[in-house]
């Protein structure tokens, strides 16, 4: 298939884009129906809050993802193909799950209604490494940036719709209508599946599951530079970590009401991260990956300067929406590049076990990072936390820069050439 030269308009005819992104949609449906929206639901039941709190656990499978990861690259599904077929059977899992989700009572039985959740998460988590990969080898490296814009978009339009949706939902209907309208919603996601066009990489799956466990590490870190690309990988929005680490404490610190707040970071914050998502898409249709990342990466670097503005104002509603917006913007746009990066690293051999790996290192990088937040913020006040937050972007870009000669003559970061 002949690769197309632009992200938009033409790109509205590509079947593959409308698969990244009803498969985006699917991939971000059962995060909130195992998180917030069931954490909802509990307090609606007058669940003990010791007991809801316990079941933030059940989101445990997107974080440790990457255990089972070898497994869906090692086997081959006898229908649909390597990809598609492990996509399908992860949705019909969570279709199971929110569906037998629908007939518990957590007040009653939480032990069950937390058993079902996790296995919701499992399969869900599943989705979502099979998704990257299927997303990985369906597109060509130059479309990386768009195809993680539209994946994005349909992720947080999911978000929304089992978020924000399903609780006004629950005014109007018993959650178990609720879960069972969102188990159905993932019809979308199943008929994308068997509609969408075969991936245009293809490779054999490994020989043994050893080698699905080992030669993921074997192969990338057999390449040059593999440690400081790891390195790079943990710093690379380092200060949008730190600067939005304690963003609500602040807010409020400064006197801003919650409802303020919620509705600023809800509403404009959200179509700020979609628009900058994908103008970010489009962009690095023409810039590349490498280029992309010098400018986002800079770019990004203009929300720390909002916040630390808004320390110095004080109580400003224009300049707080500014600085979400401006932030929600400019991260938006570093996501997408940061996504492709990631994905053009991958050797599709391995692209599920490699994604999983380098995403689970991004997720613990930012938890362990974001953790000294609150000290910092006692030591030095907020006007010096968004200035030393402003500086902790330099340690990514001395990385970049050494990476830079590499990147600009790999062809692919990661794959089969690179």
């Amino acid at each position: 298939m002949a690769t197309t030269k632009t992200f938009l308009p033409s790109g509205l005819f590509d079947r593959r884009y409308w698969a990244v992104t009803l498969l985006g949609f699917s991939s971000g449906l059962p995060v909130a129906l195992v998180g917030g929206t069931l954490q909802a639901w509990m307090a609606s039941s007058h669940v003990d809050y010791a007991v809801i709190g316990v079941f933030s656990l059940v989101g445990l499978p997107y974080t440790l993802k990457f255990i089972w990861a070898p497994l869906m690259d090692r086997f081959v599904p006898p229908f649909l193909g390597r990809r598609r077929g492990w996509i399908a059977i992860s949705q019909l899992g969570v279709v199971v799950g929110l569906s037998v989700m629908a007939f518990c009572e957590p007040a009653q039985t939480p032990f069950l209604m937390g058993l079902i959740a996790f296995l919701v998460a499992f399969a869900g988590a599943s989705q979502d490494m099979v998704i990257d990969a299927y997303r990985t080898e369906a597109l060509d490296t130059v479309e990386y940036g768009a195809g993680s814009a539209l994946s994005t978009l349909g992720y947080r339009v999911a978000m929304i719709f089992s978020g924000s949706i399903a609780l006004i939902l629950s005014d109007h209907f018993s959650w178990r209508v609720v879960y069972l309208f969102m188990a159905a919603a993932i019809a979308i996601g199943l008929g994308t599946t068997f509609l969408a066009p075969e991936p245009k990489k293809r490779s054999t799956a490994p020989l043994s599951l050893q080698a699905a466990v080992i030669e993921p590490f074997q192969e990338f870190f057999k390449r040059k530079r593999s440690y400081e690309i790891l390195a790079f990988i943990t710093l690379y929005k380092l200060d949008v970590v730190v600067a939005l680490a304690l963003m609500t404490p602040f807010l409020m610190d400064l006197g801003f009401s919650r409802t303020e707040i919620g509705t600023v970071t809800k509403g404009f914050g959200i179509f700020a991260t979609l628009a900058g998502t994908l103008v970010g898409g489009i962009w690095m249709r023409s810039l590349g990956i490498r280029l992309s990342l010098w400018i986002f990466g800079a770019l990004q670097g203009i929300s720390g300067i909002c916040f630390y503005i808004l320390a110095h104002l004080g109580h400003h509603m224009p300049m707080m929406i500014a600085t979400i917006a401006t932030e929600n913007f400019f991260s938006g746009m570093g996501n997408a590049v940061y996504a492709a990066f990631l994905m053009s690293l991958c050797h599709s051999k391995y692209t599920v076990t490699q994604l999983a790996l380098l995403t689970s290192l991004m997720a613990l990088s930012r938890t362990l990072i974001g953790a000294p937040a609150g000290w910092l913020f006692q030591q030095v006040g907020w006007s010096n936390y968004f200035l030393i937050a402003l500086f902790l972007a330099i340690p990514s870009f001395i990385f970049l820069a050494r990476l830079d000669r590499w990147l600009r003559t790999s062809r692919h970061f990661g794959g089969e050439e690179g």
